[in-house]
């Protein structure tokens, strides 16, 4: 479990691709400081597992379907990424419920700026937008922010100046592509309620109406 809060920002040092997976060596410090094997760590939203780490780095196994499903096929050497240690028991939760498990990427479409923020209007697949409502939460990247509006294509976020210094979505420019997290809880409200749903609709069946006498 994570809480969307950044840490640091790391550099990817180097990356072993395989026929549809890849290995990444991240340089890092302050995720390292209590690291050991087997630890998760978010990388740009994404859950991994550390499979080993020295003073100055840590490497983890990304698995094809991490590959497809998420934006970090585009990492090359020199990447900058957001980086998050799992949440501590007794940790502040500054942030939101987030997962690491990407729900899907979005497109940087227009970016604005006002005053001291700065507008990203993000495009998603159609099926994410029932998960958005102005005001609620969104994992971008691995970054917890607010909904600023919903759009016919997706969504509207605001970056604050600390939130364009220390997470890497501040310097993304149109055209580029982002980890998308939907808030948790709307998912498991969508679940619960479709379940209730199924439940009600299931019990009434054309045995049930005759056995009633409501069929001749």
């Amino acid at each position: 479990m994570f809480t969307g809060i950044v840490e640091e920002i790391g550099t990817v040092s180097s990356i072993q691709q395989g026929p549809n997976s890849l290995k990444l060596a991240i340089r890092c410090e302050k995720v390292l400081e209590d690291v050991n094997k087997g630890d998760s760590i978010a990388v740009n939203g994404v859950c991994l597992t550390v499979s080993d780490f020295s003073a100055n780095q840590f490497t983890a196994d990304v698995m094809p379907e991490t590959v497809k499903a998420t934006t970090l096929y585009t990492l090359r050497t020199g990447s900058r990424v957001n980086l998050e240690r799992a949440m501590a028991a007794n940790g502040r939760f500054g942030g939101h419920f987030v997962s690491g498990h990407v729900d899907g990427t979005g497109e940087i479409i227009s970016i604005r700026k006002h005053d001291n923020a700065v507008y990203f209007e993000i495009s998603i697949a159609p099926e994410l937008s029932s998960y958005l409502i102005p005001k609620g939460s969104i994992t971008v990247d691995g970054t917890s922010l607010t909904i600023f509006g919903v759009t016919e294509k997706g969504f509207i976020i605001s970056l604050i100046p600390v939130t364009q210094e220390d997470s890497i979505v501040g310097g993304k420019k149109v055209g580029e592509k982002v980890n998308v997290e939907c808030d948790m809880l709307a998912k498991y409200m969508e679940k619960l309620l479709a379940k209730k749903e199924e439940k009600s609709v299931g019990g009434l069946t054309m045995e049930t109406l005759a056995a009633n006498g409501f069929l001749d």
